[in-house]
């Protein structure tokens, strides 16, 4: 027996916009240039950067049934929380600026 898909919640309460989500990220899941490891690990790095643990899980299984290794996945995640931490730098940056402006102390 097949996996029985259900419909999304967004899909039913917001038909038009729902299905229009849903073609466009299968879109991208399946259609472009990139080949289906390099999706499945952009896709981790998002879910993961979001908190979003049921997705993280997902592409993780994804990225390593694609064929990435678990040192794959560790740069990639560790790319993405340097990314991270430069752009809280940056804002901590914008913030004290704000509110001591831009000179030594």
């Amino acid at each position: 027996m097949g996996a029985h898909k259900t419909t999304p919640w967004f899909v039913l309460n917001a038909p038009e916009l729902g299905q229009a989500f849903v073609d466009f990220r299968r879109v991208c899941e399946k259609g472009g240039v990139l080949d289906r490891k390099t999706k499945e690990l952009l896709m981790l790095v998002m879910a993961c950067a979001s908190r979003s643990a049921y997705n993280a899980e997902e592409h993780l299984r994804g990225a390593v049934e694609a064929g990435a290794t678990k040192e794959e996945i560790t740069e990639a995640l560790m790319i993405a929380a340097a990314e991270d931490a430069g752009a809280q730098l940056t804002w901590n940056r914008q913030i004290v600026a704000k509110y001591f402006g831009n000179g030594k102390p």
